[in-house]
């Protein structure tokens, strides 16, 4: 079939690899000059199936209250952007905030990225892929004896889910992090996830498009998508500022900006963005900076070596679309590095980058087909866009193609929010 293919992050990247392997003609689309140019630019490195879980979690309201009092706060609600739409996905997300919901959306959100790390092994099995990539795991750091305790909810899903963990005194933490050896008193506890990997994403999706070409993928930039043209239950065309484009299957990728594509020929999917920050600072001393990701529980920050740089991404607000580099959010995100690792690096020598997260209020992405007969999703990753990419889109490509998709596909699709 040919296939078209909106938007050039990760997302839509991966999908058109998988889309041209099944023997697609397939067309990507993106108003950026290059790939990987908005949310997967400069995020936080990490690709962390074991760290997937929802925002939405018991206590998270709570929480939040305690946070936006905070002077270092992980999250951040800007009241002026505080229209119909946000209060109605922050109405959703909170409805998840219980037990029952956090433990089935967290058990899907590690189905699809199990699946996604095999597949970036597969990957790389078949192609010379180079994007500064490691594989020594994720380290989550505990400050507190209160997240200690509260994570023994998130050790029982990954017993559940079969993952691979330890659970490590801050002397055993000091073993996989040296660099720690200043500030581990800061630290009491902390749990690894051994299969989680870290990697430069646009470099990634930078390269992968190079093999997509080699596959007869062509890459259509610098063109705004302006409307999907619907006639009964099929997409007709797209329409963009170069003109219309046609296809037999259209795949929906493009991230926050999905939602209000899809409300215009009346699908509704309840993807908003959150915005965070990132960080990417050049190493000074290497003995004094991280060897894989670290996530400060306290700060919700990532911090994750990429080559001879330091990437540190964290914070969320809920701002709309907005994309004002805030020196406050700054802040925040330096305080976790300066204070775990004060000597690697120089913060005013720092990149700073915002970029925005297309969540679902349930944490689990939409992948699959709609009420229209060719259009198909794959968007809503949150986060975990880096993590749960590869898995997606071999998921969405067999979906397009019907084949049978090799992991359970329940729960994933759009039907989930019609009840």
């Amino acid at each position: 079939m040919k296939v078209l293919v909106l938007g050039s992050g990760v997302i839509g990247v991966t999908s058109a690899w998988y889309l041209a392997k099944s023997g697609h003609d397939v067309t990507v689309v993106d108003r950026q000059p290059s790939v990987a140019n908005e949310t997967s630019f400069a995020n936080a490195g990490q690709i962390s199936p074991g760290y997937s879980a929802p925002w939405a979690a018991p206590g998270i309201p709570a929480k939040a209250i305690k946070w936006l009092m905070q002077e270092l706060a992980p999250l951040k609600i800007s009241t002026r952007d505080l229209d119909m739409e946000t209060l109605l996905w922050m109405t959703k997300m909170v409805a998840n905030c219980n037990s029952k919901d956090y433990h089935i959306n967290k058990s899907r959100m590690m189905r699809v990225a199990e699946y996604s790390r095999n597949c970036l092994r597969d990957l790389r099995s078949e192609i010379n892929i180079e994007y500064e990539h490691r594989t020594q795991g994720t380290l989550q750091l505990f400050r507190t004896e209160s997240q200690v305790k509260s994570s023994k909810k998130d050790i029982q899903v990954l017993n559940e889910c079969g993952v691979d963990h330890q659970i490590l005194t801050p002397d055993e933490c000091l073993a996989y992090e040296p660099a720690l050896k200043h500030t581990i008193n800061k630290v009491v506890g902390g749990i690894r996830l051994p299969n989680d990997e870290t990697g430069n994403c646009h470099m990634f999706v930078t390269e992968l498009a190079k093999e997509c070409e080699k596959l007869g993928v062509k890459f259509v930039m610098n063109t705004d998508i302006k409307k999907l043209n619907k006639q009964g239950d099929e997409i007709t065309s797209v329409t963009t500022d170069k003109g219309e484009f046609t296809a037999d299957a259209y795949l929906m990728a493009l991230g926050s900006y999905s939602t209000h594509m899809l409300a215009d020929i009346g699908i509704k999917v309840p993807v908003y963005p959150v915005k965070g920050y990132s960080l990417t600072i050049p190493i000074e001393d290497y003995s004094a900076a991280p060897e894989s990701t670290i996530m400060d529980e306290t700060y919700k920050v990532a911090i994750t070596r990429l080559g001879d740089q330091i990437r540190v991404g964290g914070t969320a607000e809920i701002t709309s679309y907005n994309l004002a580099l805030t020196e406050k959010r700054r802040k925040n995100i330096e305080f976790s590095v300066a204070d775990l690792f004060p000597h690697a690096a120089d913060l005013a020598k720092a990149d700073f980058w915002t970029g925005l997260r297309p969540m679902t209020p349930d944490g689990t992405p939409i992948l699959g087909k709609t009420n229209i007969d060719n259009l198909f999703l794959n968007t809503g990753h949150g986060t975990l866009g880096w993590t749960m990419s590869l898995g997606s889109a071999k998921f969405i490509s067999d979906i397009i193609s019907c084949k049978p998709p090799d992991i359970d596909d329940s729960g994933l699709s759009i039907a989930r929010y019609a009840h």
